[in-house]
């Protein structure tokens, strides 16, 4: 991919793990950013280990982790509702890439979808598989699957942890059934709550976040791949929790109040943008 080293959108500092600095660069094929320097891949794993990485565990030590959990409860329920819109066949299979501990992935299960899984986290695979009857696996199952297995691939916040970017989106058309569908959720930098948050924003998320859209930077990502974007839909609890942790970032500790309000501005504002704080792109072979 193309780099402009002269061309740093913004510094941003990783506030949950190492208080390291990362450049968000941006990339002149494409139009993302990109977390430079970028952590070797054998040195990766250690920006995820912190207590406060909720999406691996099923802690609920406080409000905001109370909270988090009712949100993706909802949440999976209008993930389910998406996929099965998708579904017009007994024959329903369903990858879902960065499980987490398998909460979408039961709920499918629950509702007649053959499932698999990938997480590469091994507790929280853990977890998902006493959920799933061990239907989760590690990333090196990606290889083994049949080409053309899938009718549904997701990734609910994944793509932006994945390296070797255009090589995964290559697998994962590789793996979807022809007329497949692949479901990708992603932060938003063009959001009025990333804007407003700049450097504090909490879903840049670096260096765990290596990669940072826009809407059209996905869609000239996977035209490359012929693959084409045919909806767009917005996920707006994100600005919620996003704006409540940024505040943490920000001022050094949790402003409910303060976080609900900015993700109820910037959830308003994208009703007429259309540029929530996290995105959900519906993804077909051309």
């Amino acid at each position: 991919m193309n780099k402009n080293k002269e061309n740093i959108y913004i510094k941003v500092k990783d506030f949950s793990v190492s208080g390291e600095v990362f450049d968000l660069e941006e990339n002149q094929e494409f139009g993302f950013l990109e977390t430079t320097p970028q952590p070797a891949s054998d040195k990766l794993s250690d920006y995820y280990k912190s207590d406060d990485y909720i999406s691996h565990t099923n802690s609920k030590r406080n409000l905001f982790e109370k909270v988090y959990h009712i949100v993706r409860h909802i949440s999976v329920i209008q993930k389910l509702k998406l996929i099965n819109s998708f579904s017009s066949s007994s024959e329903k299979t369903l990858l879902d890439v960065g499980c987490g501990t398998g909460d979408f992935l039961q709920a499918a299960k629950n509702n007649h979808w053959e499932i698999f899984g990938i997480e590469p986290n091994q507790e929280a695979r853990t977890i998902a598989n006493i959920k799933t009857d061990n239907a989760v696996f590690n990333t090196q199952k990606l290889s083994e699957f049949e080409s053309k297995s899938f009718d549904v691939i997701t990734l609910w916040h994944v793509l932006e942890h994945l390296p070797n970017l255009e090589e995964q989106i290559a697998i994962f058309k590789k793996l979807l059934k022809p007329q497949g569908i692949l479901i990708i959720a992603v932060p938003n930098y063009k959001s009025y709550d990333a804007n407003y948050y700049k450097e504090f924003w909490a879903a840049y998320d670096v260096p765990r976040h290596l990669w940072h859209f826009n809407k059209a930077s996905i869609s000239k990502l996977f035209l490359k791949a012929s693959m084409q974007v045919t909806k767009i839909k917005p996920m707006y609890f994100d600005a919620f929790y996003v704006s409540m942790l940024s505040e943490k970032y920000k001022n050094g500790k949790m402003n409910f109040f303060k976080g609900f309000w900015l993700g109820l501005i910037s959830n308003i504002k994208a009703i007429q943008t259309k540029e929530a704080s996290s995105l959900i792109y519906v993804i077909k072979n051309k």
